[in-house]
């Protein structure tokens, strides 16, 4: 694909997903707030009435009422939907999977030192896997485990788990992280594509006819309605993680996930019900959010490489500017360079240019953290960047990283 055309696509679609995404989820957010505030209604009411909630936004005042069900007498003449946010962040987020990481290839989905997987054969478990994530989930959901919520949810949460391992020792650990977002997404989506507005059009199809609609219908697409909403803070975390490479970079990135995932459903129940949190729900999130700040605070080392500490590569002994340019040159120039060899990138990824001295030692740090400490860079390691190369520049920035010549 023409690097001016990949770069409009990611413009667009970056630019589509992020808008439709903000609705979807303020979408959820809210609905699941007027939920847990609903009140007994004030003053007898018709209906299927289960309570009543008042709000000031706007310069005005709303009142709102919530009904399990409809009578054919109350079916008003418009009915707002909320469904094609959903389907559009989807839509917009598998395109920009493939535009960036399938029809990228090597350079962004796979890590040589992760697995031996061709292009093709890592796209079609990318895509595969997103089929057979809503497959498994809803097979559990709508089989005699959902009436044992808990049962249910601890083996998705398992399965979830087993998933995010497989994605770590399949891809990249970037690529990986971004998976695991397209992945919830997609039970999102399906939720809604599947189960929820279906659930809901029945409800309506019966009212119109004069019999009484299915409440359990309307439980039904509510729980996956609630699934998705404590989805929401894990799948914005991934979609976020390839500006960390703290977190992605770490050498156990499926733990780091894993609790991400536990640390962000649990805020978000705190943040539902704040005063009414379980203990264990608490508990849970705050030992999460400690275990990834440990885990976190170490320097992360990638699997099957050797240590990246200062005192490691002080060890390479004294190492000139020049040295430390050639690798630069070697490893590093083909993209964050004014005229990319890449054929990639266009410009430099992110602006980052390592092809002028100045540039080079205000980003030192930036170059220590992804290059030695978490090997995040180069991307998928295209380039063949070596350890002794890794420490050779940790070396040179341990030693105060001069770009002249040693007087």
């Amino acid at each position: 694909m023409p690097a001016i055309l990949s770069e409009w696509l990611n413009i667009l679609l970056r630019w589509t997903h992020l808008i439709a995404a903000i609705m979807w989820v303020g979408d959820s957010f809210l609905f699941m707030w007027m939920d847990s505030h609903l009140e007994e209604p004030s003053r007898p009411r018709d209906g299927d009435v289960s309570g009543e909630l008042w709000m000031v936004h706007s310069g005005g005042f709303y009142e709102l009422v919530k009904r399990r069900t409809l009578a054919p007498g109350e079916l008003p003449k418009t009915l707002h939907w909320f469904k094609w946010q959903s389907y559009t962040t989807w839509l917009s987020g598998v395109a920009l999977l493939a535009v960036v990481y399938w029809f990228g290839g090597h350079a962004w989905l796979l890590d040589n030192a992760v697995s031996s997987l061709t292009v093709a054969q890592a796209v079609a478990l990318s895509a595969g896997s997103l089929v057979a994530g809503w497959l498994v989930y809803d097979a559990i959901w709508m089989s005699p485990l959902a009436k044992k919520p808990a049962a249910a949810g601890l083996l998705s949460f398992a399965l979830l788990v087993a998933a995010i391992v497989g994605f770590t020792h399949a891809f990249s650990a970037r690529a990986a992280f971004l998976q695991t977002g397209a992945f919830l997404a997609t039970i999102m989506a399906a939720n809604v594509w599947r189960r929820i507005v279906p659930a809901q059009t029945q409800m309506l199809a019966a009212t119109r006819v004069g019999q009484r609609a299915d409440a359990a219908l309307g439980a039904r697409a509510k729980q996956r309605s609630t699934h998705n909403h404590y989805m929401t803070f894990p799948v914005v975390f991934c979609m976020l993680s390839n500006h960390f490479p703290s977190m992605y970079g770490h050498a156990q990135p499926a733990l780091v996930l894993t609790l991400f995932v536990i640390f962000g459903a649990a805020f978000k129940y705190w943040m539902n019900f704040r005063g009414r949190t379980p203990l264990l729900v608490q508990g849970a999130g705050a030992l999460a959010l400690l275990a990834l700040a440990g885990l976190t605070a170490s320097p992360a080392k990638r699997p099957g490489t050797t240590p990246a500490s200062a005192a490691a590569a002080a060890n390479v002994g004294p190492v000139e500017w020049e040295s430390a340019k050639g690798i630069l040159e070697r490893r590093c120039w083909t993209c964050h360079s004014a005229h990319p060899t890449n054929p990639s990138f266009p410009e430099p990824p992110a602006g980052v240019r390592l092809d002028d001295p100045e540039r080079v030692a205000a980003l030192t740090e930036r170059i220590r953290v992804r290059a030695v400490e978490t090997k995040t860079m180069p991307l998928g390691n295209l380039t063949g960047i070596t350890e002794e190369e890794r420490d050779t520049l940790g070396a040179w920035i341990a030693q105060g990283a001069r770009i002249t010549k040693a007087r």
